[in-house]
């Protein structure tokens, strides 16, 4: 199969993890200390394959500099595009509880802002599975686990929080549904765009992502995880990293 055919199916199998995780937050009343855990543990699945798989990986190519500018300004360009949205409803778009996530009729133009944040927040994961391609042929099997592992608490607690809303299915699965599909397009433009590039631009441009995926958890998820915290959710963090870990070392 060409590659860059892969790129784009195994970005549409992370991206429906999305949807997978939508469908349980959304048809199934889960309980606030399982959305925390959930997303605790998928918070530590990215928090692993960020630093052994993007970070660490930069720096081998690049060195320190590429790898360290690359991180801060991706995550500077995810701060921008997230203060953008937050003033426009987006703020709590992976909020499960009551309240936390505004309706259209409090806040106009939220649903489309919740939209574009989703976009936001999956498009850095896509990407680095097509750049994934680029080392050695064959896709980071561990990138496209800690993907999928992730995006279905993502889909989960944000679909919750949208149903609270007062969000009908029609704009919850559809949604997810042009995320899961704009996952594929990332995916194929990774591979695409940054395959005719220098070593040190690859890196970089790894960096970019790993940065935008940090500042993603720290606003998005962490605050989802902790905002119910018991006694286990650190553990549970742990757990994930580990898991994470022990795929980009099998």
């Amino acid at each position: 199969m060409p590659e860059i055919i892969q790129a784009g199916v195994w970005g549409l199998v992370a991206g429906s993890a999305l949807l997978l995780g939508a469908v349980i937050g959304y048809g199934v009343r889960v309980p606030q200390w399982l959305v925390a855990s959930v997303m605790a543990f998928g918070a530590g699945v990215l928090l692993s394959a960020v630093s052994f798989e993007l970070v660490a990986e930069a720096y081998d190519e690049a060195g320190l500099a590429p790898a360290a500018i690359g991180t801060v300004g991706g995550a500077l360009a995810y701060t921008g595009g997230n203060a953008w949205l937050a003033r426009r409803g987006a703020r709590h778009r992976k909020r499960s509880g009551r309240g936390r996530q505004p309706s259209e009729s409090e806040e106009g133009g939220s649903g489309l802002a919740l939209a574009l944040g989703a976009l936001l927040d999956g498009v850095p994961e896509s990407a680095v599975i097509g750049v994934s391609l680029l080392k050695g042929g064959a896709v980071s099997v561990a990138t496209v686990a800690a993907v999928f592992i992730s995006n279905v608490p993502e889909g989960l607690s944000s679909s919750a929080g949208m149903r609270r809303a007062g969000r009908g299915k029609a704009y919850v699965f559809g949604v997810w549904g042009v995320i899961a599909l704009a996952s594929t397009v990332a995916a194929v433009l990774g591979y695409a765009v940054v395959g005719g590039m220098s070593t040190a631009v690859v890196a970089a441009v790894t960096a970019v992502a790993a940065g935008a995926i940090l500042a993603m958890i720290a606003d998005t998820m962490i605050p989802e995880a902790f905002e119910n915290a018991h006694l286990a959710i650190g553990l549970i963090t742990v757990c994930g990293f580990l898991v994470s870990f022990a795929l980009s070392h099998a």
